[in-house]
């Protein structure tokens, strides 16, 4: 198969982060066009994948590759727009990353999914399951692939917590904890007018917490069986809550908790996932959960001695390359994403049941 072709709509303050993974992943796929409403963040967008590819080309550019066309392969340019709509006709685009505002992944995933085109959607999938629900029954209908960048996931302690979780290492599973202690000051909400407000973000818990919540629920590993939350509006001049707090009670018996605050101050702590049972505890924390504070189990394994940590220069992480590579994998050989569009629904479903207090 040729390189897969993907477009970026959206090109604010994530969408170096898809870049970023589209560099990484450049044997297998290429970035064709980026649109945005400002043309000058499009624009911009597109000449930084140009000048990153092409450092890439040139760190690893030997005889062999040089043989293999991989250069003559990638992009001459790339295309910008204003009009996705517009993109989505005159260009020869196998995926399309959506980074836009939350409250238009929707609209932006069922355009892309009409059109035929994959779709890769930044967190949160949707700010309602009934749209959730729209986008995975389409995506089904058409056959198509739709991906839900909660990239932390991939984070290498991560995974190994993942792993101890599928071999059954804990036991019977007591309760997690998510925490989410995070600066966001007023500048941070006056950069972007739809930022906290209802419409088109939701606020702590949708914005800030829902990749942990994520993680958390994916870890207890049950169906949901009830939510309690409080939340309030201390610090920020927005219309959602800058911090919240749930309670999640699992089928399964388990009990989850979220402290989620964009009020720390005076910035960011920590962002830490905590699981608790009968014979192990693991404290995975960090800027974005990339550190293992503790891990203790009652048996041992070879891969306990492995520290997996990981460096990362910002909340982003390091995880969207992965994802990248899991995604264009699943469209090569015809299966799943690792995050499709019911496991993104998952962590949606608990803050818009902790939204109802």
């Amino acid at each position: 198969m040729s390189k897969i072709k993907f477009a970026i709509i959206g090109c604010g303050r994530i969408s170096y982060k898809h870049i970023e993974a589209l560099v990484n992943n450049y044997e297998e796929a290429e970035l064709v066009a980026t649109c945005d409403i400002v043309e000058e963040k499009a624009k911009k967008s597109a000449e930084e994948y140009m000048t990153l590819i092409n450092e890439k080309i040139k760190k690893t550019n030997n005889q062999a590759i040089v043989d293999l066309g991989t250069k003559i392969c990638q992009p001459s340019s790339v295309n910008y727009y204003t009009d996705y709509k517009e993109m989505l006709v005159k260009e020869d685009i196998n995926v399309i990353a959506i980074a836009t505002e939350s409250g238009y992944h929707a609209k932006h995933t069922i355009d892309g999914l009409n059109a035929g085109k994959h779709v890769l959607v930044e967190k949160p999938m949707a700010l309602s399951l009934s749209d959730a629900d729209k986008m995975i029954t389409l995506a089904r209908e058409k056959g198509l692939k739709l991906g839900i960048c909660h990239q932390n996931r991939f984070n290498p302690p991560i995974q190994k917590l993942r792993r101890a979780i599928e071999e059954g290492r804990f036991g019977k599973i007591v309760n997690g904890t998510a925490r989410i202690l995070w600066n966001r000051n007023d500048d941070y909400y006056k950069q972007a007018p739809w930022r906290g407000t209802k419409e088109l973000d939701g606020g702590t818990l949708m914005n800030q917490c829902i990749h942990n919540i994520d993680l958390l629920q994916w870890m207890m590993n049950s169906e949901v069986e009830r939510v309690y939350a409080e939340r309030g509006t201390f610090l920020r001049d927005i219309e959602m809550e800058d911090f919240g707090a749930i309670l999640i009670r699992f089928k399964n018996g388990s009990i989850g908790i979220v402290e989620g605050s964009a009020c720390v101050y005076p910035k960011n702590l920590e962002e830490t996932l905590s699981i608790f049972g009968e014979k192990g505890t693991v404290v995975i924390g960090g800027l974005a959960v990339n550190d293992i504070k503790t891990w203790i189990f009652e048996d041992e394994r070879d891969y306990d001695r492995e520290d997996f940590y990981t460096e990362i220069d910002s909340v982003y992480g390091k995880g969207h390359t992965p994802l990248y590579k899991d995604f264009i994998n699943a469209i090569k050989e015809n299966r799943e994403p690792l995050i499709n569009g019911e496991e993104g629904k998952k962590a949606l479903e608990i803050i818009l049941k902790a939204y109802e207090f």
